[in-house]
């Protein structure tokens, strides 16, 4: 079945769903009310010359889901703010809180991109500088070239691993993950064919081969390769290198994760596969509760119904629909969906 080219992200307590140049936040209050905010949003990564440009593309759509994310994210985050801070604001006048309201977005827009600066600055730094400067003392003891290469391969790996199991074991990042699984699960209830609701969702995969996840773990699989080809004598340009090519290695990336969510075949599954097994750590199972949250951020910005209609007719989704119904009472957990013979995103 074609992909449905939904994408999204966990936030806090909520799910961040995009679909074209829309986009919608649903976030549960904690008045335990859901809040849907929706919005457009046009960036240069979805202008039509852009998009033609392999690579280029992968460049522009990664800043940008940057972007978004990080706003979608301080958005989620205001309806948890402290309560001192919210009760200044009641005391406010109509007009001190509308003055309030523009700063505040000022500010917020400041702090946006000062955040996704610092953070690409910090993750080339770790991921990319860090393993260099560890694996380059192997040169002090006249080690080839070849082998401080795989050394610098294997170090970023495991620091990419052990940061993804690190932030994994925190309470507050575990629920981020759980609605992570939430996100993965709502996709893959409508791309294998059946009805969007909390029953169907619960028993899907938390799989998905489009995962940020994945598309992190091609960032530093491809960059191994790079490294691996390009060699240079002098360790400045050895540094340069690492960082001027930070661009072109994402936009790599991007093509591949493109790739995987266009087809469905073993070689493709087969390259998606440590990406999805990386996601155990990075998604968990919801409750029903997000769950809710999730289908409401999905049908703020795509027709579900349509979609499977196109691409599949009202009756066949129904048969499938009550053909995992029964399946899922057969299977000890119910865990996973066994629709469309993959339990595979």
């Amino acid at each position: 079945m074609k992909s449905s080219n939904i994408g999204g992200q966990a936030v806090m307590e909520g799910i961040m769903m995009m679909n074209k140049e829309k986009y919608a936040v649903a976030v549960r209050k904690p008045d335990r009310e859901i809040e849907v905010k929706v919005e457009e949003h046009r960036s240069l990564a979805r202008q039509e010359t852009i998009q033609r440009i392999p690579i280029v593309r992968g460049i522009f759509s990664f800043i940008d889901s940057l972007v978004i994310g990080m706003k979608c994210l301080m958005y989620s985050a205001t309806f948890y703010e402290d309560e001192e801070e919210e009760q200044k604001r009641m005391e406010m006048s109509e007009e001190e809180r509308q003055a309030a309201l523009r700063k505040k977005e000022k500010d917020d827009s400041l702090l946006m991109y000062g955040s996704v600066i610092f953070s690409i600055v910090v993750a080339v730094a770790v991921f990319m500088l860090l393993p260099y400067a560890l694996a380059s003392q192997l040169e002090r003891m006249r080690a080839p070239h070849f082998a401080v290469t795989v050394a610098e391969a294997v170090v970023r790996v495991g620091i990419f691993v052990l940061y993804l199991w690190a932030i994994s074991r925190m309470k507050d990042i575990q629920r981020v993950f759980m609605y992570h699984g939430a996100e993965h699960k709502c996709i893959n209830c409508i791309e294998h064919g059946m009805e969007l609701n909390v029953e169907n969702v619960m028993k899907s995969s938390r799989e998905h081969k489009r995962c940020g996840t994945s598309f992190l773990m091609y960032v530093i699989v491809i960059s191994i390769i790079f490294f691996l080809f390009i060699q240079v004598d002098s360790p400045v340009l050895r540094v340069a290198l690492r960082v001027l090519l930070v661009p072109v290695i994402a936009g790599v990336s991007y093509e591949i994760i493109r790739m995987a969510g266009r087809f469905d075949n073993p070689v493709v599954n087969l390259i998606s596969r440590p990406g999805m097994m990386l996601q155990h750590l990075t998604t968990r199972e919801p409750d029903a509760d997000m769950v809710e949250v999730a289908i409401a951020a999905v049908e703020a910005v795509f027709d579900w119904k349509a979609y499977l209609k196109e691409n599949l007719g009202e009756d066949v989704t129904i048969q499938q629909t009550e053909q995992l119904q029964e399946d899922g009472k057969k299977e000890e957990g119910g865990a996973k969906s066994c629709c469309a013979g993959s339990e595979n995103g």
